[in-house]
This record gives structure tokens, C-alpha cells and sequence, in this order.
């Protein structure tokens, strides 16, 4: 029996990576059709400017490694939720919490010395970004209410509330703008910015991806190593089940929800502080990192390292959509490829659930 499970889980991993590679070269073709259909004469050329413009030199890979920390973040804040068995769709307003939290403390205490003003900024951001999660998962633990419509909802009440919240705190009203954060506020290069450098042009790589890629490997020791993460999973797997065996159901949903929620605030962190220039500013749209998790997780088939990975893949596409611009194409081809894979790795998401259905039918079979 076990060697029978055993190889039809092997199985399962083995079409997991397939599907995902597939999804991979699907979305990649749909784009050369699109660009072949848009402009035949240079399809060549803006597809070859997908395919290496994130290491046509060493500021374009500082670049991806610059974009890529905020949506591993989110990445990892979706596929936690999901290997609970919750989807975290709340990453944008968990996002926007945090970023407006490191915000005001790298803004508002300048009196912190050395790097413990951007170290608070960090703690700040997660707890407001925990808070912004553990909300929908009270909701769902104690009144079985649907966490997609209570993240919706959270994530409309983040935007509108930080929109509110910058004009009455960091808004500078002579530059007509949020103000920026600078000197100990940012998070240090770690001197990426000049090992990720072409010329005198320097990229924006900091110590951010460091903290992503630290944050995933504490994640995955947590899931799989720990009575606490296999509570966790188990409750993900059959939330009836692990009652039944005596774990208590409502306090993994709400800690699932609040650690995921923790990662997206960190993720928007380590945006606004990676020093940049970029502010944070009164927007009405929702914050895109968020949601940008959703196919990170998803081409990642929710493990917290292969996120690493998916959101670097990610980051690569997008580099290569800006690098496209030289041959006259907009960069919106970038998001028809993604959505493309997303489409396809959620298929591949369904088939892994489908042969893991299939090997604990199998098993309770013979029990039988």
C-alpha cells in the first residue's frame, strides 16, 4: 500500500513540474503570436528582448532582483494561505497597510538611530499587514463567512483608508506630494546597487531580495518541519478531519491568515523602502503586487522556495516588457503572457489535487 502511494505521489510531483513548465512555454508562445500578428518585421527582435532583456546586462538583472522582492512577498503571503487551505485574495490591501506603516515610521523618527529606523519601519509594516489579514480570518473562523468577499472588501477599506491617512500625515503640501523616504529610512544596498551596475548607471537592487529569500526558507522550515505547520496543512487538507483528531481549527485559520497577511505588509516594506525614490501616493487603484502574488503562487504550485523562483521568473518578464519598447511594442504584452501562464498553472494546481484525491481514495480503498 505505502509503495503504491508513494508512487503515485511521485507522480503527482512529476506532473506538478510539467504542468508548470508548460504553462511556461505556452504563455511565451502566446507572445510571439501576438507579436507576430502586431508587427511582423520585428516580432524577432521584441521577442528576443523578452527572452534576455532581464540579463542583457548587470543593471537590467539588478532590476529583476529589485522587482521580484515585492511580488515574492505577496507570492508568499498567497501560496501560505493556500496550503492551509485558504485563499489569501487580501494581499493588495495587506500590501498597502504595511507600506504606509514603513512609511510613516522611516518618515516620522528620524530620532531612531543607525539601522533601527528602517528595522521598526519593517516590524511596523507586518504588524499592520498581519492585522490587515488575521481581520477576514476572524471573520471566516468564527462566522464561516467567505474570505475572498471579506479580502475583497479589506482590500478596498486599505486603499480608501491609506489614501485618508497620507494626506493627514505624510503628505509634504509644497511638493504636492507623499514625502519620500531617505537616509537611515532605506533599506542599505549592501552594495548590490554597484555589483548591479552597467556604466554609471546604478540599479536599484538592495537588501530586500535578501529578506524575501530569508523569509521563504523560514516559511518552508515552518510547513514542513514543525507540529505547528503541519497543524496548519492538516487543517488545509480537512478542516473536519483535524478537528475530529484535535486540532483546533479556528486558531489555524486565524494565525494562516495573519502570518500571510504579515508577509504582503513586509512585501510592501521592502518596496517603499528600497530607495528608489518611489513614494507612496494618494491612488485609487489597488495595489498591483498584490495581486501579482496570485501567479507567483500559483506558477510556484504554492512551495514557499519555488516562489523564489516563479517571482524572479516573474521579474524577468517584466524587465524584458520594458526592453520590448525598443521595437515599438507596449509593454502590455508582458500581462497577456502572464495571465496566459496563470491560466495554464491553474490547471496545473487542479491536476495535483486531482491525483492527490486519487492516491487517498486509493488508500482508504484498501483499507476497506
Amino acid at each position: 500500500m505505502n509503495g503504491r502511494l508513494k508512487q503515485i505521489l511521485n507522480l503527482n510531483n512529476s506532473a506538478s513540474a510539467i504542468s508548470s513548465l508548460t504553462a511556461i512555454l505556452v504563455g511565451l508562445l502566446a507572445g510571439f503570436i501576438v507579436l507576430l500578428l502586431s508587427n511582423p518585421s520585428q516580432a524577432l527582435g521584441g521577442f528576443g528582448a523578452i527572452l534576455t532583456g532581464g540579463v542583457s546586462d548587470r543593471k537590467n538583472m539588478g532590476q529583476m532582483l529589485y522587482f521580484a522582492t515585492p511580488i515574492i512577498m505577496t507570492g508568499l503571503s498567497v501560496s501560505f494561505a493556500s496550503r492551509t487551505g485558504l485563499f489569501n485574495i487580501g494581499a493588495s490591501g495587506q500590501f498597502i497597510a504595511g507600506a504606509y506603516c514603513a512609511v510613516l515610521v522611516s518618515v516620522r523618527a528620524p530620532f531612531l538611530p543607525g539601522p533601527s529606523r528602517w528595522m521598526a519601519a519593517l516590524l511596523a509594516a507586518m504588524i499592520a499587514g498581519a492585522l490587515w489579514g488575521l481581520i477576514p480570518g476572524a471573520l471566516k473562523a468564527f462566522g464561516n463567512v467567505n474570505e475572498v468577499i471579506s479580502c475583497i472588501m479589506m482590500n478596498y477599506i486599505g486603499m480608501y483608508l491609506v489614501n485618508f491617512l497620507i494626506t493627514q500625515t505624510v503628505f509634504d503640501s509644497l511638493k504636492n506630494q507623499s514625502m519620500r523616504v531617505s537616509g537611515n529610512g532605506n533599506l542599505p544596498k549592501m552594495g548590490l546597487d554597484l555589483l548591479f551596475r552597467e556604466g554609471n548607471n546604478v540599479s536599484s537592487a538592495n537588501f530586500g531580495i535578501v529578506i524575501a529569500i530569508l523569509m521563504a526558507i523560514l516559511l518552508c522550515i515552518l510547513l514542513e518541519k514543525t507540529q505547528f505547520g503541519y497543524e496548519l496543512k492538516a487543517c488545509g487538507f480537512n478542516q473536519a478531519a483535524a478537528k475530529y483528531a484535535g486540532i483546533n481549527e479556528r486558531r489555524s485559520i486565524i494565525l494562516s491568515m495573519t502570518i500571510a497577511g504579515a508577509m504582503a505588509g513586509l512585501g510592501g516594506a521592502l518596496l517603499y523602502l528600497a530607495g528608489s525614490g518611489k513614494g507612496i501616493d494618494v491612488v485609487d487603484v489597488l495595489a498591483a503586487e498584490g495581486f501579482n502574488g496570485i501567479p507567483v503562487a500559483l506558477l510556484a504550485l504554492n512551495s514557499p522556495v519555488g516562489v523564489i523562483f516563479s517571482g524572479l521568473f516573474i521579474a524577468y518578464l517584466t524587465v524584458g516588457g520594458f526592453n520590448m519598447q525598443l521595437y515599438s511594442f507596449a509593454p502590455q504584452v508582458i500581462d497577456i503572457i502572464i495571465a496566459i501562464i496563470i491560466y495554464f498553472s491553474a490547471f496545473a494546481l487542479l491536476l495535483k489535487n486531482l491525483l492527490r484525491q486519487r492516491a487517498l481514495t486509493g488508500q482508504e480503498g484498501e483499507k476497506s
